[in-house]
């Protein structure tokens, strides 16, 4: 059975499939749809969960080995299988279809997958999932379906947006649904709900100040602190909302730590990269940078860093907010720290 994804939470409440697959190359959208799968199996009892990345030289026989081996602690699974190319190969293409011809008590099957050719679509394997399950195939949203989209996500955020203020932010973010995700969080963060008009969106949603936050994030992932400490004076001079700095630094930890966590359990920072979704090779050379460099305690202290930071810029705790990232910045960026008493003007 296919379907799309604003259909996906009906199917959902009326009963659980055996199998789930999900393709298209709108991250957000695949990841919610997943999402979505997960907390409607765990509310049905399925807590155990194993997850399987395809990559080369993967053995599918952990397929029917996975959905076979329950824990003496639960009596029902999820098994996910992630394939981020959607090409099983021969091998994986029969695996699938043998894997729908018996299919596993007490265990649901979710599939996620990236963009799909026409030909790809009429495979055997798809149809066979689909013969049994759920098949989801995510497009991209249109100009129209984009704006309504943003409407949404802002009205669950409890933010009021004018026409203007959604065809602005729509319009600044070009489509992208992470940018546009990331953008209604600063919206939040800053308005604290109430009406989005216009204006606002033009004092808050700058392209610069956007891109210059990335920068400094990627910057600092890096290692480059010279860098880093220039793009954050530069948001500094500029009089950017540090909570809108804070956000972002904690957004990146939140994920390192993560992923460091898994990497610390025995996976591979390529497996941790994979898992999380980080597929340009740019992101995955700064990522791994940032992995190999840093460990789980490391990243936890830092986020409770942005805590403080966070009350600091509120009044809420003594210290100069813009010296306390400062100090966070280079420690992401694995700098040697300023002594406290440092200023971001001292630094050249």
């Amino acid at each position: 059975m296919q379907l799309t994804p604003d259909k996906l939470a009906t199917q959902l409440a009326k009963q659980l499939a055996p199998v789930y697959f999900i393709s298209g190359d709108e991250p957000l959208r695949v990841m919610e749809a997943a999402d979505a799968i997960r907390a409607a199996a765990r509310g049905q009892g399925y807590d155990e969960r194993e997850v399987l990345t395809v990559q080369t030289g993967f053995d599918w026989s952990k397929l029917m080995a996975g959905a076979g081996n329950l824990s003496l602690f639960s009596q029902r699974r999820l098994l996910e299988l992630r394939m981020p190319t959607g090409k099983p190969g021969d091998a994986g293409a029969r695996a699938l279809r043998a894997y729908t011809e018996q299919l596993p008590e007490d265990t649901v099957l979710l599939v996620t997958a990236g963009k799909l050719e026409p030909a790809a679509r009429k495979s055997k394997w798809v149809q066979a999932l689909d013969r049994v399950g759920v098949v989801v195939f995510v497009w991209p949203l249109n100009a129209a379906e984009f704006n309504v989209w943003v409407q949404q996500r802002m009205r669950q955020r409890g933010l009021d947006a004018t026409p203007e203020a959604v065809a602005l932010l729509a319009d600044r973010v070009e489509g992208n649904l992470l940018a546009c995700m990331q953008e209604i969080d600063k919206l939040y963060l800053l308005q604290d709900g109430g009406v989005v008009d216009a204006d606002a969106i033009m004092s808050l949603v700058g392209d610069n100040a956007r891109y210059d936050v990335y920068g400094l994030v990627d910057s600092a992932l890096s290692g480059d602190g010279v860098r880093s400490v220039r793009i954050l004076q530069g948001l500094c001079a500029e009089g950017l909302a540090p909570q809108v700095v804070v956000w972002a630094l904690a957004r990146e930890l939140r994920q390192l730590a993560a992923m460091q966590a898994l990497v610390k359990g025995g996976a591979s920072i390529q497996q941790a990269l994979s898992q999380y979704r980080i597929w340009p090779d740019t992101r995955k050379t700064l990522i791994g940078k940032a992995l190999a460099r840093l460990s789980v305690g490391t990243c936890h202290a830092m986020l409770q860093q942005c805590a403080l930071i966070d009350r600091v810029g509120k009044g809420q705790a003594a210290g100069k907010v813009w010296d306390e990232l400062l100090q966070l910045t280079l420690q992401l960026a694995g700098t040697p720290l300023l002594p406290n008493a440092a200023r971001m003007a001292e630094v050249s």
